[in-house]
């Protein structure tokens, strides 16, 4: 009988312990689940140094995860599981998780740092009065030419790119919302139209274009423009800084008449576990020494004015990336529109590559 007593004193003694052990497990974790923020972010979309720095000021640890598409992203955030404190969507994703109701509004009491973004990029129609954004980057659409190939002075705008003297000389962005904004914006149409008639006008614009049309690709026009395969591509201005840096004979241009102008936004999602560790970030990266460094590395243009006061003046002075007030006012960011015109958009461009291959 003693030796049965003892048995379950020893018994009860493992289980205290193991009911221990496991609380004081899950109060460290817990802890440690404070002192993280979790980020989720374009790749390669911020200084590796300033992470660094961040967590050495702030004793928080970065857990940075990487996605390619915002429509990716936005499946992640619906599926939940994992509760990102902080995300990098675009303009118009911005709005889709607004009326998913899967961001939170923001206290702009705890961002004193909101102050250093440009009055242009706030209060802009994705999210009036920024209660649920932050701006990050932007950036635009626009034509990239090598000047040994042809003259800059007829690419200058999107009409030109039908020149037949371009015959199969122009790449094209596979993407059917920029394809389409250059031949909308050559009929004096929005680039967020909703009229089919003016989706099939621009169709039959586009494919009377065909014959220039080297290729409609991705991300390999940056090696084939770097390498002198085309005259001219239509592309992003952040990629086009890339090519540029490896080929100084490329050159790019914003159309005056009118392009794609898109925002890259900082938003704290509803599910966010870190919510104070959140707002650190974000009005760290607004500091302006963190955004001026973080636009160095990155390349993208900055709507901190701050930090665009401590950039080189040969970057801000670039008109192509820092385009000035008359053509800015052309500029148009892409709405999130419903789905049944998007999938409009979507068919009438693979209608448009089959005929163009």
């Amino acid at each position: 009988m003693k030796k049965l007593f003892a048995a379950l004193v020893g018994i009860l003694a493992l289980c205290l312990l193991l009911a221990f052990g496991d609380y004081a497990l899950n109060r460290q974790t817990s802890q440690a689940g404070r002192r993280t923020v979790t980020i989720y972010n374009w790749g390669d979309y911020v200084d590796p140094a300033l992470i660094t720095k961040f967590e050495k000021q702030t004793g928080y640890h970065v857990d940075y995860e990487t996605f390619d598409s915002n429509e990716s992203m936005l499946t992640k955030i619906r599926q939940g599981g994992t509760n990102y404190d902080l995300v990098i969507p675009s303009e118009y994703t911005v709005q889709r998780m607004k009326r998913e109701d899967l961001v939170a509004p923001l206290d702009h009491r705890k961002l004193p740092n909101l102050r250093y973004i440009d009055r242009q990029f706030l209060n802009r129609s994705f999210d009036p009065g920024n209660h649920y954004s932050v701006p990050y980057f932007w950036g635009t659409l626009g034509i990239i030419y090598n000047d040994e190939q042809v003259n800059g002075r007829d690419v200058q705008h999107w009409s030109q790119l039908w020149n037949p003297r371009l015959k199969d000389n122009v790449m094209l962005i596979d993407s059917a919302r920029d394809v389409f904004a250059m031949a909308l914006i050559t009929h004096g149409d929005s680039v967020n139209t909703t009229n089919y008639s003016q989706l099939k006008r621009a169709q039959r614009h586009l494919k009377r274009l065909t014959p220039n049309v080297k290729a409609i690709i991705a991300d390999e026009m940056k090696m084939y423009m770097e390498q002198g395969e085309a005259a001219v591509g239509v592309t992003y201005s952040g990629d086009a800084r890339e090519m540029m840096d490896i080929n100084h004979h490329l050159h790019y241009v914003v159309p005056s008449e009118g392009s794609n102008i898109w925002f890259d936004n900082m938003v704290i999602p509803k599910a966010a576990r870190n919510k104070a560790a959140a707002y650190q970030f974000i009005n760290f990266m607004l500091e302006p020494k963190n955004a001026a460094e973080n636009a160095r590395y990155v390349g993208y243009a900055t709507p901190n004015w701050k930090a665009k006061q401590l950039l080189p003046k040969k970057v801000t002075a670039d008109r192509a990336f820092y385009p000035p007030k008359s053509t800015m006012s052309h500029l148009q960011p892409y709405r999130d529109l419903p789905l049944h015109v998007l999938g409009e958009y979507n068919d009438l461009f693979l209608e448009f590559k089959m005929f163009a291959k």
